[in-house]
């Protein structure tokens, strides 16, 4: 049996694909919240249209419009030439800005993947996962005139899942700059890089310039992965296509538009959009999972069995494939097994929270209650959302109150 699942998270963007695992297989959706997948070297041709059966879907419950990524609302602008411009002026250009966003005393922002916004939303809320909070630096920084280049960072792909949706994440940060000079090429001592993430986790990696349009996309294609997350697959469907439309070198909305066929019953245009997506990457792991997902479905079978087994010759082990087997063993009462699958994830995939959770209540099933205290630990300071962080504090409660006895 296949059970869809998506995959994407963390400051990122969303791309969809199937996992083989011994149970249910998975559709993986790849997420951008604060990132991007890959984009071509030289400009893309416009999508097919062929791509699109806008007929098939009820209206978007909201407007979709490009124009609204980057916009001030009014507070912002007066935030923006009030304080922002304040401490530019006493700091000489962008660390004035990146000094506003950093006091408490003034934004008082805070990191949250729950959902990705734009940049009037993240400013109101004052939080935002890591794409939302570019989003929102960005827009403050063109309206004070300063030069702004987006990069890809090419950090360790992450995993996050929603119900049955995993995410995977990558990474994007935002440089910034004094004149009106060309990018990219000014000097380094003018110009000054904002990462949402500690420095010590992106210290010498590698990046890569990308265009507003592709961050346009990817904050584009996260809001269709978390409408698809929240059932709202007519929603999916315009946040995808406006993706595609914005940009299309950016592979991950293919795959984005894909999933979201596939969870609409729409089999023969989830085969063109995965399709499509492999003319670009042919080791495109996720759109390989998820066109053999559509090979099955269709009755394909030795096609999709092919495809798989090129899936498995790149990736030996698909995310949550050990967390999974871990939950099976759990709901047989072998805590053992259960202990050493969920530690094998911690191992590898060290960053998920609910990895270590599940590693904790392992170890506590099995009376190991110090351990199990320092995983749950673990799993609050590793969390991205302030409702996981609830939950894993309030099993620790419980876990000192009862103590031994837990």
């Amino acid at each position: 049996m296949n059970r869809p699942v998506l995959a994407p998270r963390h400051a990122m963007a969303h791309r969809l694909s199937s996992v083989p695992m011994r149970a249910p297989l998975h559709v993986l959706l790849s997420t951008f919240l604060c990132a991007l997948l890959s984009a071509c070297a030289t400009p893309a041709a416009p999508p097919p249209a062929d791509l699109f059966f806008d007929e098939q879907f009820a209206a978007p419950h909201q407007r979709i419009d490009i124009g609204e990524v980057f916009a001030l609302s009014e507070a912002m602008k007066r935030f923006a030439h009030s304080d922002i411009a304040r401490q530019m002026r006493e700091q000489g250009g962008p660390r004035g800005l990146i000094d506003a966003l950093n006091r408490r005393d003034q934004l008082k922002l805070d990191y949250d993947s729950t959902q990705t916004r734009n940049a009037a939303q993240t400013f109101e809320a004052r939080k935002g996962n890591c794409l939302s909070l570019v989003i929102m630096t960005a827009a403050f920084a063109k309206e004070l005139q300063l030069t702004v280049a987006y990069q890809s960072v090419d950090s360790e792909d992450t995993w996050s899942r929603i119900d049955d949706i995993a995410f995977l994440s990558t990474h994007v940060n935002v440089t910034l700059g004094k004149g009106a000079e060309a990018l990219p090429g000014f000097d380094p001592t003018r110009t000054m890089t904002v990462d949402f993430l500690p420095s010590n986790e992106i210290l010498g990696l590698h990046t890569r310039q990308i265009r507003e349009k592709t961050i346009v996309a990817m904050y584009m294609n996260n809001r269709a992965a978390e409408a698809l997350a929240h059932g709202q697959v007519d929603d999916a469907y315009w946040w995808a296509r406006g993706a595609v439309v914005s940009e299309p070198d950016f592979v991950a909305s293919y795959n984005t538009l894909g999933v979201i066929y596939l969870r609409h019953g729409d089999l023969e245009a989830a085969d063109a959009a995965f399709t499509h997506a492999l003319a670009y990457d042919q080791r495109d792991k996720q759109a390989l999972s998820n066109l053999a997902i559509v090979l099955e479905r269709q009755g394909r079978h030795d096609e999709s069995n092919t495809l798989r087994t090129r899936l498995a010759q790149l990736e030996s082990f698909p995310p949550y494939h050990f967390y999974f087997l871990g939950l099976e063993a759990m709901k047989r009462g072998d805590f053992l097994s259960a202990k050493s699958l969920f530690a094998r994830e911690v191992d590898r995939a060290g960053y998920c929270s609910e990895f270590h959770f599940w590693l904790g209540i392992a170890n506590l099933k099995l009376g190991n209650v110090e351990e199990a205290r320092r995983q749950i630990t673990e799993a609050m300071a590793s969390s991205t959302t302030s409702t996981d962080r609830n939950l894993y504090a309030a099993k620790l409660e419980r876990l000192h109150s009862y103590g031994a006895k837990y």
